[in-house]
């Protein structure tokens, strides 16, 4: 791809626009960085970008800019269904995002992994197994370091292992991971997209571009997965299979078993070390992720580094040791014998659900945010079965009371601090208190880590 001279607009200047525009730069483009914020608000990257030479435009979009483009790069935070970028590929001009840009200078292997849920926890877990494999990794994409910042590195990986969103997969036309994960596909984001087959179609497109030689592992209890993997040409390799015959893995227990129904072999030209036995089984008891959602995670992982050529061993290995990652049903400290737990992570319905579902105790459960089009009743059961009071804050909490209010004592609080101490006078020994908002913390936070090491800081104040 020869960028040289070419007019390239960067849509988008967060940590990713500022990355593909240094890299296009240095290829010798003539880039141009485009964000609705305002100046004042982007001092250090704007500084970046003009010491470069390279212009930008803030404050505001320019269709001139769009239109006088010989490609567009796009942010994963802007919606791909804009006006402008509407209007740019109707007159031909290319719109992709910082992940296709990257995987046309890639030739190295790639693990992609995508889901509504357990995506950065899948992608942490397999990057440590290949690690303990002694396998040079890069792991990054939407788990924070930009793919693009991976080209010009010295220091090349046996794989590159990536964190997906839907947003990225928007903006693909021909990245093709050699491995491709699809966790599962629930309600998210449908304040982005037009309904439920619009986002799983965004998640369906990790497979889109993979051919007989690649490998699909995926959720086959899930529907939405299942139906967008009805007609991918890749291998398959399957958790939470329904057919005995199907290459996959399943949990028993404490084990997780793989299996592989044909007989297995490598292809030529492929880097996927396709397995030299039909079976094989994981202790998965001595695990730090709890929880059925987990179970599922360390399936995926675990089935993609045999895919990638480690042994049984360091997988054991790597899976007793890791530890988990914050604000994901992150243990925080017990008062009084009740157990507070971060949860932050979970911005939508289905991430609570999953988080209830871990629990055998009473749970007082801190709710809300900013809503995302989530459908509150999922909850309803669960709810029924694990929930002793809901405290509610943020934007949506009188939408969420209207649905759930009446499943369990529910109080309304304006702040962190008011929702902890409201916890601490309701709970009882035995209890747990888990923060697991399914919102975005947009409202009052700057991000979901801010909203729990918040959460953690009130929590630490009760001794």
């Amino acid at each position: 791809m020869n960028l040289n001279r070419k007019k390239v607009l960067v849509v988008g200047l967060g940590m990713t626009g500022l990355a593909a525009a240094r890299f296009l730069h240095h290829r010798g483009a003539a880039v141009t960085v485009t964000d609705m914020v305002a100046e004042e608000e982007l001092v250090s990257s704007v500084l970046e970008l003009h010491q470069m030479g390279i212009r930008t435009e803030l404050g505001g979009h320019r269709w001139e800019s769009f239109e006088s483009s010989d490609l567009i790069v796009l942010s994963p935070g802007v919606p791909h269904t804009h006006d402008f970028l509407i209007a740019a590929r109707q007159n031909g001009i290319p719109v992709i995002g910082e992940i296709e840009l990257a995987s046309r200078f890639i030739r190295d292997p790639i693990i992609a992994i995508t889901g509504t849920n357990g995506k950065t926890t899948t992608t942490s877990l397999l990057g440590s197994m290949l690690a303990q494999c002694g396998k040079a990794t890069f792991v990054g994409g939407n788990i924070g370091n930009p793919l693009i910042g991976y080209v010009d590195r010295e220091e090349k990986a046996d794989w590159i292992v990536l964190e997906i969103s839907s947003f990225q997969l928007d903006t693909i036309s021909t990245f093709r991971p050699d491995i491709g994960i699809l966790l599962n596909i629930t309600a998210d984001h449908l304040d982005r997209y037009p309904d439920m087959a619009g986002y799983a179609t965004s998640k369906g497109r990790i497979f889109q571009n993979q051919t007989f030689r690649d490998i699909a592992i995926f959720n086959g209890a899930d529907p939405w997965v299942l139906f967008e993997t009805n007609r991918i040409h890749s291998r398959k390799w399957i958790f939470n299979g329904s057919n005995t015959l199907e290459e996959g893995a399943r949990i028993c227990g404490d084990e997780l078993a793989l299996t592989f129904t044909s007989c297995p072999y490598r292809k030529a030209d492929s880097p996927c070390a396709l397995p030299t036995f039909r079976s094989v089984s994981f202790n998965i008891g001595e695990s730090r992720l709890f929880g059925k959602h987990n179970q599922e995670n360390i399936c995926a992982a675990v089935m993609a580094a045999i895919a990638a050529g480690c042994d049984v061993q360091n997988i054991q290995v790597a899976l007793n040791q890791f530890r988990g990652l914050s604000h994901r049903i992150e243990y925080v400290q017990t008062v009084n014998g009740v157990t507070y737990v971060d949860d932050s992570k979970a911005t939508n319905v289905d991430a609570v659900y999953r988080a209830l579902e871990s629990f055998q105790e009473p749970v007082i459960l801190i709710m809300g945010g900013r809503d995302k089009g989530g459908d509150y009743r999922i909850l309803e059961k669960v709810m029924q079965n694990h929930v002793k009071h809901l405290i509610l804050l943020g934007e949506a909490s009188e939408l969420i009371a209207a649905v759930l209010g009446n499943l369990a004592p529910t109080m309304r609080v304006s702040s962190m601090q008011e929702a902890i101490t409201n916890a601490h006078q309701v709970a009882a020994s035995g209890d747990v208190v888990l923060l697991s908002p399914a919102c975005s913390s947009f409202d009052m936070f700057r991000s979901y880590a801010h909203r729990g090491d918040v959460f953690q800081n009130e929590v630490n104040k009760l001794r």
